[in-house]
């Protein structure tokens, strides 16, 4: 059919036009597109930040750690080894030994078991077990004794006291007690254990802390009097309000209170207080604080037995 020049202009004009708008249809839904994703994306992230702040979400992502802090050095165990590494540094200290007896006691253990209580052995001593993995076939003890902690700093700091270990190296010494098929394993251990016997020791006061979820029970307040009077001797008077208060100063205080912390999470500790700090499990941290001068004093979760 023929089209006159009109009709040609029109169909011309709206043919521009089509094609302009197909061209700008694209960027526009694109558009259209990253501002959806972006207010998505901002309401998911209030929501997210809605329930780690204010419903608590964020309390099993808690990684739990302790940690010893020398100069600019952090160093970590997990609250089992934390607790572990306390009683062998309490034991040492009960001796009257130095913190270099400390040292040398949670290095060897971390070597032998990773500070842990393990109730297996090796290739080298299946019947090894413990902390030290000591070998009830070699007169370390029966299995149930070096499976108990206590017994087995005891057992590994009586044949440490034998020799003048103060002069040797700390693998030297420590090879010295175990006689293990890798007599150089331990140095590797000897900066995380010097840091952590320092402060459970009480020559490092306030150094020692632990990252915690909320306790998930109370803790008991004559059970703690019962572990410190076994790892330490000390005596601590049972409060009311589910706590203990142990008359100590100085050093001693410190070893005391740092005892207390690592072993916060297996007995449900809120807070431990000394010398003008305090521990806070909610924090995680020590902080300036009001306290009982010459006590330390632990805060259990609940209302305790």
């Amino acid at each position: 059919m023929p089209i006159d020049a009109h009709q040609r202009v029109l169909s011309l004009g709206s043919g521009q036009v089509q094609e302009q708008h197909g061209r700008h249809r694209g960027p526009r839904r694109w558009g259209r597109t990253l501002l959806a994703l972006t207010l998505a994306i901002g309401l998911i992230g209030g929501g997210l930040y809605a329930a780690v702040n204010f419903i608590g979400l964020d309390t099993a992502a808690v990684r739990q750690k302790c940690t010893a802090l020398v100069g600019s050095t952090l160093h970590t165990l997990s609250p089992d080894q934390a607790s572990n590494a306390a009683l062998i540094a309490a034991v040492a200290t009960r001796r009257s030994m130095p913190t270099r007896a400390a040292t040398i006691g949670i290095a060897t253990s971390l070597q032998e078991s990773k500070l842990t209580n393990i109730d297996y052995g090796d290739n080298a001593g299946p019947d090894s077990r413990g902390l030290f993995q000591q070998r009830p076939s070699m007169g370390w003890g029966t299995e149930a004794q070096v499976m108990d902690p206590l017994y087995a700093a005891n057992r590994f700091f009586q044949e440490l006291e034998t020799f003048d270990y103060g002069s040797m190296s700390l693998t030297d010494a420590a090879q010295r007690v175990q006689r293990s098929g890798f007599p150089l394993a331990y140095a590797p251990h000897e900066e995380k254990a010097a840091a952590f016997a320092s402060a459970l020791t009480g020559a490092s006061p306030s150094t020692l802390n632990c990252t915690l979820r909320p306790a998930e029970g109370a803790g008991s307040a004559r059970d703690v009097a019962g572990d410190l009077k076994a790892a330490t001797g000390k005596t601590a008077q049972v409060l009311g309000g589910n706590r203990v208060r142990i008359p100590v100063r100085g050093k001693q205080g410190w070893a005391i209170a740092q005892w207390a912390v690592a072993n916060a999470d297996k007995q449900h500790t809120e807070s431990v207080s000394y010398a003008g700090l305090v521990w806070n499990r909610s924090e995680g941290h020590w902080v300036p604080a009001a306290t009982s001068d010459g006590y330390v004093v632990v805060s259990l979760a609940g209302t305790g037995k």
